[in-house]
C-alpha cells in the first residue's frame, strides 16, 4: 500500500509540473501564431487585431482557360447569324400581324416561320425559331411544334432548290414513282439528299393541292415556292436542267394546257368573280 501511495503521488506531480509548464508556454506560443501543445491554433489575438499576427490572405485559384475546360478542347467560334434583324423584315413583319386580330399574334407564326427560313437560306436554325418565339410572345416548344409538324419547314442545311414531289394517291395514279425517280437521276442524289454540288435536294411530300394537274412537284428556294405540273420524267428533268443552267423556269403546267382547264376548256366561272371579302382584323375583341 505504501508503494502504492508512493507512485500515485509521482504521477500526480508530474501531472501539476506539465500543466504549469504548458499555462506558462501559451502566452508565447499565441503572440507567434504557432499552435500549442493541445493542436489548436490560437487565432483570437489576430482576429481582433491585437498581439498576433494575421494570416496572409488566400491565394486566388488561377483562371481556368477555355481549352481546359470540361473537354479540355477549345470549341471553335461560328459566326453568329442575325436572323429577322433587318428593318425591311421587321416592316414584313408588321405587315403580316396586321392580318390577325391582335390578341391572336400566335396566329401568325407560320408566316413569320416561313420569312425565317427564307433568310437563313432555307432552313430554319434553333435561333430563329427562338426568335419567333419571342416576336410573337409564344413559348419556344409551340414554335418547334409547328416547324416540326409541316414538311414546308426544314430543320437542317439543304441544297438551294428544295424539290418536293407529291406522291399522294392522284399523283401517284399518274406516275409519281417515275417523276421521283426522274428527279433524283438528274438532281444527283437520293430522296432525302442533297446533290454534291449543293444546288438541289430532293423529297416526296404529301398532297400539295393540285391534284387536277397531277402528276407535279413544289420547287422551294428562299424567293418563291412554284408549282410544276402535268410532269413527265423527260419534263422533270428538263425544269431541273433548267434550274441549274441559272434560267427563268417555266411554272405551272409543263404540258400546252392551259391552267387546269379540262378537255372541253373552262365551262365554269366565266365572268368575273367577286371577293374574297376580309372582315375587320384590328378590333381586339
Amino acid at each position: 500500500m505504501a508503494v502504492a501511495r508512493s507512485v500515485a503521488a509521482r504521477a500526480v506531480g508530474l501531472l501539476s509540473a506539465s500543466h504549469r509548464h504548458m499555462t506558462a508556454l501559451a502566452p508565447a506560443a499565441a503572440a507567434a501564431g504557432t499552435p500549442t501543445a493541445l493542436g489548436a491554433p490560437r487565432r483570437a489575438a489576430a482576429a481582433t487585431g491585437g498581439r498576433g499576427v494575421p494570416p496572409p490572405p488566400p491565394t486566388p485559384p488561377a483562371a481556368a482557360s477555355p481549352a481546359s475546360l470540361s473537354t479540355g478542347r477549345r470549341r471553335p467560334t461560328r459566326p453568329r447569324r442575325r436572323l429577322i434583324s433587318h428593318d425591311e423584315n421587321y416592316d414584313k413583319i408588321d405587315v403580316l400581324l396586321a392580318r390577325y386580330p391582335s390578341n391572336y399574334r400566335a396566329s401568325g407564326v407560320i408566316p413569320l416561320l416561313d420569312l425565317a427560313q427564307r433568310q437563313a437560306g432555307g432552313w430554319l436554325p434553333l435561333s430563329a425559331m427562338n426568335k419567333v418565339a419571342k416576336i410573337l410572345g409564344m413559348s419556344p416548344v409551340k414554335v418547334y411544334e409547328v416547324a416540326t409538324f409541316y414538311t414546308m419547314f426544314v430543320r437542317e442545311p439543304i441544297g438551294t432548290y428544295h424539290i418536293q414531289v407529291c406522291g399522294t394517291t392522284p399523283c401517284m395514279l399518274r406516275g409519281a414513282r417515275d417523276i421521283v425517280a426522274a428527279a433524283t437521276e438528274e438532281a444527283g442524289c437520293v430522296v432525302g439528299g442533297t446533290s454534291a454540288d449543293g444546288l438541289f435536294h430532293v423529297t416526296e411530300v404529301e398532297c400539295l393541292g393540285a391534284c387536277v394537274n397531277a402528276p407535279m412537284a413544289q420547287i422551294s428556294s428562299t424567293t418563291a415556292d412554284p408549282y410544276v405540273e402535268d410532269l413527265t420524267p423527260a419534263s422533270m428533268k428538263e425544269v431541273i436542267r433548267t434550274l441549274r443552267a441559272g434560267k427563268e423556269l417555266r411554272v405551272g403546267p409543263q404540258t400546252d394546257r392551259p391552267g387546269c382547264a379540262g378537255p372541253k376548256g373552262k365551262t365554269s366561272l366565266l365572268g368575273d368573280v367577286a371577293g374574297p371579302y376580309c372582315r375587320e382584323l384590328k378590333a381586339d375583341g
